[in-house]
């Protein structure tokens, strides 16, 4: 038998579940917040940012001499680097070149913020795939920790504590010039970016640009009379892990980047 409910018992039962879905909004939202605190903790994000010097443009060294003279260098000395070079080979591996304030059409601005224009090195459809971060040990005016480049602001984004170059090299079979190094770039991707115009061939085109980035830095060194070398073997997984990166930023390469040991010539076999 159905039992009526009046308008009033109505209005009631309403209200009652007005309240329990708000209770329930609360609830999810106070869950996601300590979620986002969670993995804040996790990879010490702290979103500050650290002005660069404004890179130089121009040099004494020609480009016809550093390519002469480009070497991969594993051995390295621990003295610190300036502010001033590590502004200068971030900016040759991804700075911006020309300011263009609209992203092209494939761009998802819902998820990835547009970092203003063309860059140092080239990328497919202008869609920018790369996030290179630096593993800093001894920088002049830089606390020890990880740091995200934004090509945009040219600047440093804080988002890691400590130093994390023997974790890293432990990731990368033990390459003594990660731990040597005062400082260390790793070059990471995020596939998604290229995909969305390229589809399967984003892989090939990202690649392309990280080889186009990884040799910006190694000339870019060269000119400052520093040392590098590009490393490519290492388990992915567990570089992850030990930057705290996002899921989707692969790590594609790692740089370490110092003053050159004397010997180095002597020492570097082939």
């Amino acid at each position: 038998m159905l039992k009526l409910v009046t308008t009033r018992q109505l209005r009631g039962l309403f209200a009652v579940r007005r309240c329990a879905l708000a209770v329930c909004a609360v609830l999810l939202a106070t869950l996601i917040g300590e979620g986002s605190k969670l993995a804040a903790q996790e990879t010490g994000a702290s979103n500050r940012l650290i002005a660069l010097p404004a890179p130089r443009q121009d040099g004494a060294t020609s480009v016809e001499r550093t390519l002469t003279q480009r070497r991969s260098v594993r051995h390295l000395k621990g003295e610190s680097l300036s502010l001033a070079e590590i502004s200068q080979l971030v900016w040759a591996a991804q700075g911006v070149t020309e300011p263009i304030e609209d992203p092209p059409s494939m761009w998802r601005s819902s998820e990835w913020k547009w970092m203003g224009g063309l860059r140092t090195a080239p990328s497919a459809g202008a869609l920018y795939p790369l996030e290179l971060y630096l593993v800093a040990a001894a920088v002049d005016d830089l606390e020890p920790g990880l740091y995200r480049y934004v090509p945009l602001e040219h600047a440093l984004e804080h988002v890691g504590e400590g130093d994390r170059r023997q974790a890293l090299a432990e990731a990368a079979l033990m390459q003594s010039a990660i731990v040597d190094a005062p400082a260390v770039f790793v070059i990471t991707a995020v596939y998604e970016r290229t995909a969305v115009k390229y589809g399967e061939r984003a892989e090939r085109y990202v690649h392309i640009e990280v080889g186009a980035a990884g040799e910006n830095i190694w000339l870019q060194a060269e000119a400052l009379d520093l040392g590098s070398v590009f490393i490519g073997a290492f388990h992915d997984r567990d570089v992850q892990q030990v930057l705290g990166l996002p899921e989707d930023h692969q790590p594609l390469g790692i740089m370490p980047i110092g003053r050159k040991a004397e010997d180095w010539r002597e020492r570097r076999g082939i």
